[in-house]
């Protein structure tokens, strides 16, 4: 079997010593002489595999924050506001290992761990491809069994007849070669088919391939998992969680948190509809209520499998790196699983109704959002009794309603609450 190191992927070693070179403050052309690879792999594996290890607690990362007369309270439009840079996080070598600011620098702070991007490669190996139902470690074990066999001039329906414990069929071999399934694996091609010649290769063989059921993110995180927990942990308190926009290209992008118990629909302004951007979201309701008060009503995240939650286990990890919630998924196409949240999006909807530009609109920051909130949750829910999802919480969950409140969540007299897009144009 060929060695992985023959072929233009990155080994566990090469990643070793990119790890090396960070911590050193080694450039990334430096580092990329060294493992011979070209500068842009050694930069793409960084930005890829770097994770978030501290956030910033400040709302942005001001320069000027040692001399801020203004209570840190970052803002864009502040006169002092001067974007953070780093050069050794932001351009070379491009994560924080072996920095000697780590214990005084207060701004976010990316480590790089050669491990978990070699873990992260091997399980994306085979599954990145589309359609290609098998995991590295199925993949592999086929690999095993047919490498030496091609190489002895058998055809993949031969080696099937002697290995039918493979359980796959000759259509299914052939397209798996076709689609370089083995060859980081095994270095097997297309050209150790003994008749590729005479074969006609589909111009749409991905397509033809088995769609994956999960994904990595999925694995004990559906919705059967879900209720498993819930059977397990009865006390458990759910948060639901979503996304609402009306421009998938512009934004801006509502990350919206259903506290069931309370009743209230909180959300975090966006102007990213990515990964990234929500594990952030999750970050800031953190901040917002804070370690203790997050982890008492976030025991459980539900939500769906929009691309923009993949990273489930990111979300699931707090500031501090310990874990801090769980993360589960709603099976495909069933809003109804976390349908609370769903009902608050119709009352969302009746002051930022669909086909509009929320901008034009007024929605354009959290400030904007914060007094949406504000009147949904100050009005009566028939469930409570003629009491709103704020009055309950002042009541029943005061230590989140006082957090809430704090960033700007406000109590609206019932005869002034408006649900009518005229609300931001008033504001």
């Amino acid at each position: 079997m060929t060695s992985l190191n023959s072929f233009s992927h990155l080994t566990l070693e090469d990643r070793r010593i990119i790890l090396t070179g960070i911590t050193n403050g080694s450039t990334k052309t430096a580092i990329a002489e060294t493992i011979g690879k070209d500068k842009s792999t050694v930069c793409k594996e960084i930005k890829s595999h770097r994770k978030l290890t501290y956030r910033c607690s400040m709302p942005l990362e001001c320069s000027n924050y040692k001399k801020c007369p203004f209570g840190r309270e970052c803002k864009t439009d502040c006169i002092l506001y001067s974007p953070f840079h780093c050069k050794r996080r932001d351009r070379s070598p491009g994560a924080c290992n072996g920095c000697t600011n780590w214990r005084h620098c207060r701004f976010n702070k990316y480590k790089y761990s050669p491990e978990d991007a070699w873990n992260d490669y091997r399980y994306t190996l085979v599954d990145s491809r589309q359609g290609v139902n098998l995991t590295v470690k199925q993949a592999k074990d086929i690999a095993d069994v047919i490498a030496p066999l091609l190489k002895q001039g058998l055809s993949p329906y031969q080696i099937l007849a002697s290995h039918p414990e493979l359980g796959i069929s000759e259509k299914t071999l052939y397209n798996y070669i076709e689609g370089d399934v083995f060859h980081e694996i095994a270095g097997i091609s297309v050209l150790d088919l003994r008749r590729q010649v005479s074969r006609k290769i589909s111009k749409k063989k991905s397509n033809g391939f088995k769609k994956r059921a999960d994904n990595k993110h999925l694995i004990w995180r559906n919705y059967n998992d879900y209720k498993q927990y819930i059977d397990d942990n009865p006390n458990a308190l759910i948060t639901q969680m979503d996304t609402v926009y009306n421009n998938e290209t512009t934004g801006p992008f509502i990350q919206t948190f259903k506290f069931i118990p309370s009743g209230i629909l909180f959300a975090l302004y966006q102007t990213e509809k990515t990964s990234t951007a929500m594990k952030n979201g999750v970050d800031t309701l953190e901040n917002i209520l804070g370690n203790d008060v997050f982890r008492k009503y976030v025991n459980v995240l539900l939500t769906d499998r929009g691309s923009e939650f993949y990273a489930a286990k990111d979300m699931e990890t707090g500031i501090d790196g310990t874990t801090r919630t769980r993360v589960f998924y709603c099976d495909p196409m069933q809003s109804g699983q976390k349908g609370s949240i769903e009902n608050n999006h119709i009352q969302l909807r009746y002051i930022l109704p669909k086909q509009t530009n929320l901008v034009s609109l007024g929605l354009t920051d959290q400030d904007a959002l914060n007094l949406v909130l504000s009147h949904l949750n100050s009005a009566p829910v028939e469930k409570f009794g003629g009491k709103s999802p704020l009055e309950v919480a002042s009541f029943m969950y005061h230590d989140l309603y006082e957090r809430l409140i704090s960033y700007g969540i406000k109590e609206i007299e019932k005869d002034r609450i408006v649900l009518k897009p005229y609300l931001l144009k008033n504001r």
